[in-house]
This record gives C-alpha cells, structure tokens and sequence, in this order.
C-alpha cells in the first residue's frame, strides 16, 4: 500500500502529479493514508468478532470444539471530482509566466480534496449515499471517549485515554488549531519547556508530537468553515469539539481506490470556447479493526 504522495511518484502524468501533491499538501489525513488498488467497485474483508476458545487439557482428555466468529464486511468505492473550465481567449491574452489555468486547476484540486477530508470525518450515508461514512458515523461505544459530562478544556489524562483506545501506537492525532494551543500550553506548564517536535514524511517541515505521536491540525474546509468546529453539544454544553487518534496500516485504517487521481485534459468542448480539465478520483476508506481509531468529544474552549 502507498501513500497518495508516493503513488505520485509512480505516476508519469505532470498534470495527474501535481494535482496529488496539492491534495496531500492541504490534507494532513492523504499525507499519511496508505491506499490498496482494488480492482471492482468494492473491497470485501472479514473482523474478527470473538476468538476461538482455548484450554488446558489432562491426559486422555479431549477438547471442547470451538470456533470463532468472523464478521464479513464490503466497503464500496465513492466517485468525487469535478470539472475546471478556463476560456481559450484568457489564455491567448495572458503573458509572462503566469499559467492561469493551471492556477484554476489547482483551486479544483484543492477544493476537492477539502471536501473529501471533511468527509473523512463527517460523511453520513444517511444524509449523503453518494459519500462514504465518516469516522463520527463508525466510531462507537468504547471508540468514544467524552472529556467531561458538561465538556471540558483538553487535559493530559484525556488524551492519554484517548491514545490508549487505539490498538497499537496510533500514526496521528487530529485536533482543531485551539485545541492545540491548549495542549501546548498544558505541556509548557507541565513540563516548562516547548512541545516535542518530530519529522513526518511527506509533511517536509517538523510538527508537534505528544508521546511521539505526531499531533496535526485540521482547518478550514472549501465554504472556508472549519471542519472540526466548537458546535458539537456534550450536555448542556453547545460549543464543544473533537480530536481523533487514529492508526493508518494494512491491518487498521486505510484506503482504497481503483486507481491513483485521474486528471484529464478533455481539451476544448463544444458548448463553449473553453478547455476543460476533469478531476476525478474513485475511492473510500476501510477500517479493519475495531480499535484503529477513536474519538475524544466534549472538547471545550479553553
């Protein structure tokens, strides 16, 4: 499984790749998701419900026969893209360097890819059956921690939990700007030295890590609304938010598609003296184990 920076690299289309780096560049989650190829229009895996028994035997004693239970799951493949049109004229009319309609494409992509990380959180099948359900629709019962029965401000304890609800280390923590600058003022405090940093692939700057776990930021979505906002309600409090740590691997979380970004120059069409470009990319998310993410809830403003 790759990355969709490192399926960039295998991908000979400059216009398909520069349209990948855009898409990992403003989405934390694409920087470090692995995805699979599939072929068909969905991927079908088994979970692990309950194992097997096991015992301890005398001699000439036989066992009780037990078998485990195995839940069979399908996770179907979502279409999301759109269309960029940019007039031939504009394009005869501009000068220097300045490629215009690259610059469109590029809003496109980066659009889209808002869009798709916003699910990743929020999509509901319910509201929307063309997306695909996000982490708030399948994290459940013990997936999802609550900072306090009124909300509460980000504190050590409940982020230690929260990373504990996660089998295995988790690759990434998700959290809103503020809830950040509450953390690291938490650390400051306890510790009184800035938070650790540490390099994340494909990011190419250092970020902020607690307990080696990178902590990256999710902002604002394409209407420019935040995606994780303070508009969550925890009892009787209306303004609260949520931070996620989650664990991307083969055997956890990760993606699927049935083939990296598909970027097309459709050239000029006919409705119009315009050259279109299609961004379009078939794709969704699996979650293996049931305990490859969680959710804390009722962050508060500090």
């Amino acid at each position: 499984m790759l990355t969709v920076n490192e399926w960039a690299k295998l991908n000979p289309s400059p216009l398909a790749s520069g349209v990948v780096e855009i898409f990992a560049r403003e989405n934390p989650v694409l920087a470090l998701l692995p995805f699979a190829n599939i072929a068909g229009n969905s991927f079908r895996y088994n979970i692990e419900q309950t194992l097997p028994g096991i015992a301890f035997r005398d001699f000439n004693e036989g066992y009780a026969e037990s078998t485990g239970v195995i839940n069979p799951m399908t996770e179907k493949l979502t279409i999301v893209g759109g269309d960029s049109d940019y007039d031939v004229a504009q394009i005869a009319m501009q000068t220097g360097d300045n490629n215009s309609r690259a610059v469109h494409d590029a809003m496109k992509a980066k659009a889209l890819t808002l869009e798709w990380l916003k699910t990743f959180f929020h999509g509901d099948t319910a509201v929307n059956a063309k997306a695909f359900d996000g982490l708030n629709k399948r994290l459940t019962g013990n997936q999802v921690l609550i900072s306090g029965a009124n909300g509460a401000p980000i504190s050590l304890s409940a982020l230690d939990e929260l990373i504990d609800a996660v089998t295995g280390a988790p690759s990434a923590i998700f959290m809103p700007k503020a809830v950040i600058r509450q953390l690291r003022a938490l650390l400051r405090a306890s510790g009184g030295t800035a938070p650790d940093q540490l390099m994340v692939p494909d990011f190419g700057r250092p970020v902020m890590s607690y307990n080696g776990v990178p902590v990256l930021p999710i902002e604002e979505g394409a209407d420019g609304a935040a995606i994780l906002d303070f508009n969550e309600t925890v009892g009787t409090n209306e303004e609260t938010a949520s931070v996620y740590a989650v664990r991307f691997a083969p055997d956890a979380l990760h993606g699927i598609q049935t083939a990296p970004i598909s970027v097309r120059d459709l050239g000029e069409i006919d409705s119009k003296p315009a050259l279109r470009t299609r961004t379009e990319w078939y794709s969704g998310v699996v979650l293996k184990h049931p305990k490859c993410a969680a959710r804390l809830t009722g962050v508060a403003k500090a």
